[in-house]
């Protein structure tokens, strides 16, 4: 049990300056260990979370020792316990994480026990921002049309968060409108230093998406995990982690005349891919991070999911400082930060001579060497110099299907699909961009950018120059902030002109919510089987997220966003070909309408100001009124409402006893997909529109739900039945057992039926047999979506087999009960001559006690051959888990003890 935190004796004061105390910390000078002066900034937050939680029972000072001595035991990838400061979620993961607590409560109620001790102990911050879809474009009105909409489609799910909120202690929920996630996180809700009751911490922060790494530029310590992890963290449970490596990353020089901070974070993905950061933390130091402001800092930090990497970290220094009091964060907070991070060697100052960290590796960057680029057409890191970018566009219509390429004949390269466009003759081709959006918390929450992409749109207009009516244009910042500065700037007037209109305030076309094309725009590109481009300034662009109909995906800039909706095309080399014909019968090229750094850092210094943010966030406190009247139950069990389609009981803990089921193996499973490299998450659990064929689809016509109702699959993750449906429903997905053909449909083995997956996963189900997936490398890669793990498991996949797998997404199946197993190395389904027509037996010994973590286990197929794998249980904490069937169950077995 508990026992006497044995580090007491280092509880320090912290004076103010001007006399009294601040309050208490846990000193990590006073432990007068030289270790620790080594020790990157990153690992010293998880340092003094461990001796701060040191309990000897969830947390034991034997792992505050392996984190002092991470140098020797990093290496040896220990298993660390982790307790975060508090718990960050956004609607699209937090309907599921509130209706999964009120599930346990439902549980722990039918246990016989305090359903009340089912409520976070550490601070939650919710922010309702991945509904906004995009109906209403250029229209000064588009704010509140689609917030309308926003409302009529999803008042059911916004009803139970409010009721959650009051339902639950610790839980802040931010209200629909106020902004994305992430922007918010780090213009409002970052601690950066708590204070709670008197003792002093550093923030750290767990959050059920992937980007919550933003945080990381704030020099708060966050990165995403699945949202069963995340509900654990919530209820007191500490995070099992293997201590990470840290890479320290040297910036050096300054970027370039033009170049921006999206070059930079595209720059910087490409080297750490490369370099390999997986499970790894990044550190960033060295001279040039005096030059990158915070925004910069946060734009890096964002895309650590998309490097591979854990963290992307800025230890707090001046910079940090300068950006808390810009953001309308009090003096005497300002001060407790810096008081408390420098009595605790948690603080960077430039100024003085720096003591040489230790790292796992190193990896240098010269500032000056960053030049224009973007990244597509179906990957994050498949980066593109702007100079090439029409050559690599006719070589990805050259090359055969891949993540490079289209395979388009050489003949038909050149087709043009003439159509009407509201009675406007109009025409597309391979590369037209049909989309052009300035989205994302990557960039919206960078001034520089944001006004970038301002001036580009107000040097277009003056010498003439409009965006095609058929692009479907949007700007959708990620808090009101921006757009308190595009008006102070005077230059909003500009991008609306281009058909930049603000259409509202969170997660639109990053995360597939750009809504329909116009329907003559649609028909053009399916009927004449056009590749068309969109592009965006997201930190996403697998295939089949951004749009059905984009083949072609371009991450950018938001002013090189506005450069190529005003080209129309990707097809183009901006270096030599005219962008545009001007007012006075001039071509405009690049040159012309591009901004110089120093054009932007004068507006931005004008027009950023203190008080936007203040006022910003008192709003955002009030609600609004859409929010305000929406009326919610006061019960602390929900009343489940079995005819709705948004929010369902799921059926995890049907028939729970307080006895954990122990281990199970695989007996002669069939497969259910046999997959290649790269299936992400959202292949596995798409979050984007339901197509009118799915079974989703069918099940919501069941229920009397018009098609123009239905939403998307983010929208209705409260409700099981839906998401068991869409797992496995991306249009895109390929799967070897359908020998070539694209999409959600695989083969019953046993009968020899082409179904969708989720009818052959439920014909395997009802004839009692079980079903394995074989998939290649990188399997759930992208968003930390815990339907990405919960599908496959209400569809009875009992083990994946991969040759790799994302951290995420490997501890999201095993809080599931789902067996995650890797190939051995130079093996895969390919080279062992597996077709997928087999039954699979997977040996796991009855007995939790005789199973190791990463042992091997052998998988017998009913065709006489033998394979050795990985089970990838990578902590005995993971196998306590798979023990009690999943993280859930564990949970409230514990808390029904004690």
């Amino acid at each position: 049990m508990a026992a006497e935190n044995p580090f007491k004796g280092i509880l320090t004061v912290l004076p103010k300056p001007g006399g009294g105390e601040f309050g208490k910390f846990y000193s990590l000078p006073a432990l007068n260990d030289p270790r620790i002066d080594k020790l990157p900034y990153s690992i010293r937050i998880l340092l003094e979370s461990s001796i701060r939680n040191c309990d000897n029972f969830q947390v034991k000072k034997e792992d505050v020792e392996k984190i002092i001595d991470w140098e020797n035991s990093a290496p040896k990838l220990v298993e660390i316990p982790f307790k975060p400061a508090r718990v960050l979620l956004q609607d699209f993961t937090g309907v599921p994480a509130v209706v999964d607590l009120a599930c346990m409560r439902d549980a722990m109620n039918n246990l016989g026990s305090d359903s009340d001790k089912i409520n976070p102990l550490v601070p939650v911050d919710l922010v309702i921002d991945h509904s906004v879809q995009v109906d209403v474009t250029r229209s000064e009105n588009a704010v509140q049309a689609n917030m309308e909409l926003e409302f009529q489609r999803n008042k059911e799910r916004f009803a139970f968060l409010k009721w959650g909120s009051n339902a639950f202690q610790n839980m802040l929920v931010v209200p629909p409108g106020s902004g994305i996630v992430h922007q918010v996180n780090l213009e409002y809700l970052g601690r950066v230093v708590f204070n709670r009751e008197g003792l002093l911490y550093p923030d750290s922060v767990v959050g059920t998406d992937s980007h919550t790494t933003m945080i990381d530029g704030l020099g708060v310590a966050g990165w995403g995990v699945g949202g069963i992890e995340a509900e654990a963290a919530m209820l007191g449970q500490p995070m099992s982690m293997v201590l990470p490596g840290v890479v320290g990353f040297k910036l050096s020089g300054n970027l370039r005349n033009g170049v921006t901070a999206t070059d930079l974070v595209l720059t910087v993905t490409q080297m750490l891919r490369k370099h390999g950061v997986v499970g790894k933390f990044v550190e960033f130091y060295g001279e040039g991070m005096s030059g990158l402001s915070l925004a910069d800092r946060a734009t890096i930090a964002n895309m650590a999911p998309e490097y591979g990497a854990t963290m992307g970290f800025f230890p707090v220094d001046h910079v940090t400082l300068q950006y808390l009091k810009l953001t309308g964060r009090s003096d005497e907070t300002v001060g407790m930060v810096e008081s408390y991070l420098r009595a605790n060697n948690m603080f960077v100052d430039y100024k003085e001579p720096q003591q040489e960290k230790v790292y796992s590796s190193y990896l240098n960057l010269d500032l000056a060497d960053v030049e224009p680029c973007l990244s597509g057409p179906k990957r994050p890191h498949d980066r593109v110099p702007l100079k090439e970018m029409k050559s690599d566009w006719h070589a990805c219509l050259d090359n055969k299907v891949g993540f490079k390429g289209f395979a388009v004949p050489k003949e038909v390269q050149d087709k043009v699909a003439e159509f009407s466009f509201h009675g406007q003759p109009a025409e597309l081709k391979h590369g037209s961009v049909v989309i052009a959006a300035i989205t994302s918390c990557t960039n919206t929450s960078n001034p520089s950018v944001m006004l970038g992409a301002a001036l580009v749109a107000k040097k277009a207009s003056e010498l003439g120059l409009h965006v095609k009516p058929w692009v479907k244009t949007s700007l959708a910042p990620g808090s009101g902030v921006v757009t308190k500065y595009l008006l102070k700037s005077g230059l909003q007037k500009y991008l609306n002109q281009q058909g930049f209109n603000i259409v509202g305030y969170g997660c639109t076309t990053c995360i597939g919510n750009s809504g329909d094309l116009d329907e003559s725009v649609a028909s053009a590109i399916s009927e004449n089987d056009i590749v068309a481009a969109a592009v965006l300034s997201g930190n996403r662009n697998f295939e089949g997220r951004v749009h059905a109909l984009t083949r072609a995906n371009y991450l950018a800039s938001p002013p090189l966003v506005v450069a190529y909706a005003l080209a129309g095309t990707v097809d183009i080399d901006f270096e030599k070909d005219p962008i545009g014909v001007g007012k006075d019968g001039k071509d405009v090229y690049f040159r012309d309408i591009w901004p110089s750094t120093e054009e932007i850092a004068e507006v931005v210094q004008s027009s950023v100001l203190p008080d936007m943010f203040k006022s910003t966030y008192e709003a955002i406190t009030k609600g609004n009124t859409m929010w305000n009247e929406l009326s919610v139950p006061t019960t602390k069990l929900y009343q489940w409402d079995p005819k709705s389609t948004y929010i369902h009981e799921p059926p995890y803990f049907k028939g729970m006893t307080m006895d954990p089921p122990g281990p199970h193996g695989v007996k002669d499973a069939y497969c259910l997909l046999n997959f290649g490299d790269s299936i992400t998450t959202d292949h596995i659990s798409p979050a984007g529109s339901i197509h009118k064929d799915s079974p989703a689809a069918r099940y919501l016509m069941e229920r009397g739900v018009d098609r123009r109702d239905f939403n998307s699959y983010g929208s209705r993750r409260g409700n099981d039945e839906i998401m068991a449906r869409g797992t496995f429903a991306n249009i895109r997905l390929v799967n070897k057992l359908l020998n070539g053909e694209v999409g959600p449909k695989t083969v019953h083995i046993p009968s020899g039926e082409k179904l969708s997956v989720f009818d052959a996963a439920m014909k395997y189900k009802s004839a009692g047999q079980s079903t394995i997936i074989l998939a290649g490398a990188e399997y759930g890669s992208g968003s930390s979506r815990d339907w990405a793990a919960k599908g496959p498991m209400l569809l009875g996949v009992k083990a994946v087999i991969a040759k790799s797998f994302e951290r995420i997404h490997r501890s999201n199946l095993v809080g599931m009960g789902i067996v995650p197993l890797c190939f051995k190395a130079g093996e895969d389904a390919d080279t062992l001559g597996l077709t997928g027509q087999e039954r699979y037996t997977i040996d796991l010994p009855e007995n939790i006690s005789e199973i190791r973590p990463g042992q091997d286990v052998t998988v017998q197929t009913d065709t006489g051959k033998s394979f050795t794998c990985v089970v990838r249980f990578d902590t005995e904490v993971e196998l306590a888990y798979f023990n009690h069937g999943g993280i859930l169950q564990y949970v409230i077995r514990q808390l029904t003890k004690h």
